[in-house]
């Protein structure tokens, strides 16, 4: 019972707690107006068709009575003026009847208002038609109280229908078509039309404004409603309590749990002034002076629930709003409340007494400690967050200028740590973020304080350090500790970290243009290089102000049509015809000039345009490379970030359906920065691509720091060996041949084509050439051209005779003896690979190009063919004929079959 009560108390209470809290009401559209025709689609309309379902059920008595009125009427005033009834009657008792029967039918659709709606609106149409029929009788009664009485008969559904926008326009078409049939006078018809669209329309806003109030009502109801469940789910909780008073100070309301430790029953409490209820508790709290059985201790609790009543009463008396204070609890535990509460006017101003909330405070002060921490520090790391270094920081620097001492602040950002989120998921991301922590806090130690700021940024404060050495010092070990390999769930990753490191003077900085200075040093080392660190100077500021300029105009440049594509040749090694250009993005800045790749990519993947200017560098190319011949290919680059993207196979094909460019034309050339250390690649995202039937590169290979794996596991078919093992590759003594040949010698073992990036001299085409490398791109052979330069270019070349996979035939690397006949000369040579169209063989004497020769191989016979080039005792051969690789197997010696022993036979065996 006292449940009960106490809930209706609650709703009471709070009923308007949602004032000012709901939404304002949205416009009424079209669809509102027809929502009487539609079922329900939520629980508002629901209640909205409950209520306009009542108004319908309440209008039909209405309407049977003022038709069974007005047809009486009718009838009289034909029967007064002497005039027969002829056919009239039967309409209009089909009317009447029709009447009752959709009152019989309302009552039985019960709980259904939409069913109801359908069942009335089909009245409407029917009694629309009757109402035509009687004015077709009636049309040629000239007389002004027969018309009267048919236009009340015939609006007597206007005026029920008013609030129900389809029931109304029925009624008003009706009245309209019926008096059209029976008058006569232009003039009247047109003043009845007018009026009766003018109550239609009315009767439109009308409308508008129940739904309107509808809905608005419905929002209330379920605002309040909320609160009640969040109020009495908060009681229920037992953390806390809520409590009202009248103007004159007495309780009206006091939740369960507070009632119960005041006096035990809530209804024992309404009524009572909430002076009196606290008084208990600081009773409680004062008892006797001390040396009467009570230490200081608890004297000292008396006088602080004596101030906390005077503090309380204060406020309830000034009626102004109090917060927190804290009153002794009325039981024998240390206990102590937070009690709280607001004054509430009429808006005539007139006092209506007060609401609050009360909390435990001894539970608060459990979880202080815990609820500072979390609002202080990290959840995930544990260190200090974004306000907390703010805080820490304006102390070091006012400690700075205190005692005369420098403060330094360090700015950490970790490479490559989104790509650790993208492929091991957020879990081993967040491990990884703990293990950073912890190393970065081992470089700092006592030195200073370390905190992240959110994401994959950290921050260090160094309170008196100020010389550059030891700075720089402590960003070499941090850089380092955090670059040491971190082992993850059976995963191996590898990730860096740059740093920009400011110093304020003592006494000349400020948190904010340090934090500034910090960002700018940050900045500077990563584009730097990333992996590494740098020292704020002043002219930073300036190439900020330069980057934030170019960003902008970045951002507008693909808008504008400022970005170029052009084209550098990739050339056969051995005929040197293109087969192929690599696409190379440029900026046609309008007053900078042409801008290279090194300014423009990175800027455009930091602000995150890259993604969108690849899209653009694909589509482009497939369209530039659609008007080359078919048997010139085109190479697009792909950015880390650009191959990231889950779109990225929906763009190729989009590219290539949109130009038309056979996909095998098209070569997406990949870095090794997309194959992460630990040996999970990208490997899905690869044969997707591959799936559309286009060809795969690993460009600068070498460099980075994939593993073989990644070539033994994605569907690749070319290698792109870097330019730093290409220059210089020529020079005396140099190690960079013997590498170019192990790429070629592991390219084609997986069957796959080689390009040798960067040459530029003539030597260096020549050793390319004789290590087997399928294309040569560089200088030497073109710089990057417009498309139409490179459409000249393509149109000049002439088709290479290799297979379509590769430049040429592929070779087996084969070591055999051989002999090679000139002329009558016969020479010992040893065969180093081979293909169908040629071979390389090593040889002591050296020959001129195109000189005629016969290879002598076991078991071949002699192969026709010509000198290609000779060059440090190796000799590379071009076969007249094409060699079948199949002759080269050497026939397997046959073993004697051995004879089983004749104890070993089976018995049926013996016998015979």
């Amino acid at each position: 019972m006292r449940q009960n009560g106490n809930e209706h108390l609650r709703q009471a209470r709070f009923a308007g707690v949602s004032k000012g809290g709901v939404e304002p009401a949205r416009a009424i559209s079209t669809a509102d107006f027809l929502i009487d025709l539609r079922p329900p689609g939520d629980e508002a309309e629901a209640v909205l068709a409950g209520a306009r379902g009542a108004t319908i059920a309440a209008a039909i008595p209405f309407l049977a009575a003022a038709h069974l009125v007005w047809a009486g009427v009718l009838l009289v005033t034909l029967i007064a003026q002497g005039r027969p009834a002829g056919m009239v009657p039967l309409p209009l008792i089909a009317l009447l009847a029709l009447d009752f029967l959709l009152w019989g039918l309302v009552r039985r659709t019960g709980g259904r208002p939409h069913l109801r709606l359908q069942i009335v609106l089909g009245h409407a149409l029917l009694s629309g038609c009757l109402c035509l029929v009687i004015a077709l009788l009636l049309q040629d009664d000239t007389s002004l109280p027969v018309k009267a009485a048919f236009l009340l008969l015939a609006g007597t559904g206007i005026a029920a229908w008013f609030t129900i926008p389809p029931l109304l326009a029925a009624g008003c078409l009706a009245t309209i078509a019926g008096v059209t049939l029976i008058g006569s006078n232009p003039v009247t018809i047109g003043i009845v039309i007018a009026a009766t669209a003018s109550l239609g329309v009315f009767g439109l806003v009308r409308a508008g404004e129940l739904i309107s109030g509808i809905r608005a009502r419905f929002d209330a109801e379920r605002v309040a409603h909320t609160a009640l469940r969040l109020v009495a789910e908060f009681e229920e909780s037992k953390r806390g309590w809520f409590w009202e008073t009248d103007p004159d100070g007495r309780i009206t309301y006091l939740s369960d749990e507070f009632a119960r430790q005041l006096a035990g029953d809530a209804e024992d409490v309404v009524g009572r002034p909430m002076q009196d209820l606290l008084r208990v508790g600081v009773a409680a709290a004062e008892g006797v002076a001390p040396g009467e059985g009570q230490d200081a201790g608890d004297a000292e609790h008396g006088l602080e629930a004596r101030e906390a009543r005077r503090l309380l009463a204060f406020h309830l008396s000034a009626r102004f709003p109090f917060a927190d204070v804290a009153v002794r609890a009325p039981s024998a535990e240390e206990a102590w409340w937070s009690v709280s509460g607001t004054p509430h006017f009429d808006p005539c101003g007139r006092f209506l007494g007060f609401r609050g909330i009360g909390t435990n405070l001894s539970e608060q002060s459990r979880s202080e400690a815990e609820t500072s921490k979390l609002a202080r520090y990290d959840s995930l790391t544990g260190l200090p967050n974004r306000p907390t270094m703010r805080a820490m920081l304006d102390a070091a620097l006012t400690n700075a200028a205190e005692r005369l001492q420098g403060c330094a602040l360090l700015m950490i950002d970790l490479d490559r740590f989104k790509q650790v989120n993208d492929t091991l998921g957020h879990p081993a991301g967040d491990t990884l973020l703990k293990l950073v922590a912890l190393r970065l806090g081992g470089v700092i130690g006592d030195d200073g304080q370390v905190g992240r700021l959110g994401g994959d940024e950290f921050e260090a404060i160094l309170p008196g350090i100020a010389e550059e050495s030891r700075l720089s010092e402590i960003a070499r070990r941090m850089i380092d500790a955090v670059s040491e390999p971190y082992e993850i769930e059976g995963h191996r990753i590898e990730i860096g970290t740059s740093v920009g490191i400011a110093v304020a003077r003592p006494g000349k900085a400020y948190s904010n243009a340090l934090i500034r200075d910090a960002d700018l040093a940050l900045y500077a080392a990563k584009a730097a290089g990333r992996g590494t660190f740098r020292l704020f100077a002043p002219h930073m500021h300036a190439e900020a102000a330069e980057r934030q300029i170019l960003e902008s105009e970045l951002r507008e440049a693909l808008a504008k049509n400022q970005l170029r594509l052009h084209f550098q040749p990739i050339v056969e090694s051995l005929s040197e015809e293109v087969v192929a250009f690599e696409a190379l993005l440029r900026w046609q800045h309008p007053t900078r000039g042409l801008l290279l790749p090194s300014v423009l990519v990175p800027l455009a993947e930091e602000i995150g345009l890259m993604p969108r200017i690849g899209d653009w560098v694909v589509r482009t190319a497939c369209a530039e490379a659609a008007r080359w011949p078919e048997h010139v290919r085109i190479a697009v680059n792909l950015s880390p970030s650009q191959f990231a993207d889950a779109a990225l196979g929906t763009v190729v094909a989009n590219a290539l359906a949109a130009s038309g460019l056979a996909p095998e034309r098209l070569e997406l050339e990949i870095t090794e920065a997309v194959f992460p250390a630990d040996g999970v690649g990208p490997e899905r995202i690869l044969k997707a691509l591959k799936g559309l039937g286009v060809r795969l590169a690993l460009d600068n290979f070498g460099t980075g720091r994939s593993g073989l794996g990644h070539l033994r596991e994605s569907p690749l078919d070319k290698i792109k060996i870097d330019q730093s093992f290409v220059r210089g590759a020529a020079a005396p003594h140099s190690r960079n041949a013997a590498i170019i040949r192990s790429i070629v010698v592991l390219a084609e073992s997986l069957g796959m084509d080689t390009t040798a990036e960067g040459a530029e001299t003539l030597e260096e085409v020549t050793l390319i050439r004789s290590l087997g490398c399928s294309q040569v791109q560089g200088f030497i052979f073109g710089k990057p051209v417009p498309c139409d330069q490179a459409l000249a270019l393509a149109s000049a070349s002439n088709p290479s005779g290799g297979e379509a996979g590769f430049a040429r035939p592929p070779r087996h690397r084969l070591i055999r003896m051989g002999a090679l006949q000139i002329g009558e000369e016969r020479l010992p040579v040893r065969l180093r690979n081979i293909s169908e169209g040629g071979a390389m063989i090593e040889c002591d004497r050296t020959l001129s190009p195109d000189t005629p020769v016969q290879l002598d191989l076991e078991d071949a016979g002699r192969l026709e063919a010509d000198v290609r080039w000779c060059q440090r005792g190796q000799i590379g051969l071009r076969f007249v004929a094409r060699f079948e690789l199949a002759r080269l197997a050497r026939s397997k010696p046959t073993r004697p079959k051995a004879v089983m022993p004749r104890y070993l036979e089976p018995p049926n065996k013996r016998q015979g």
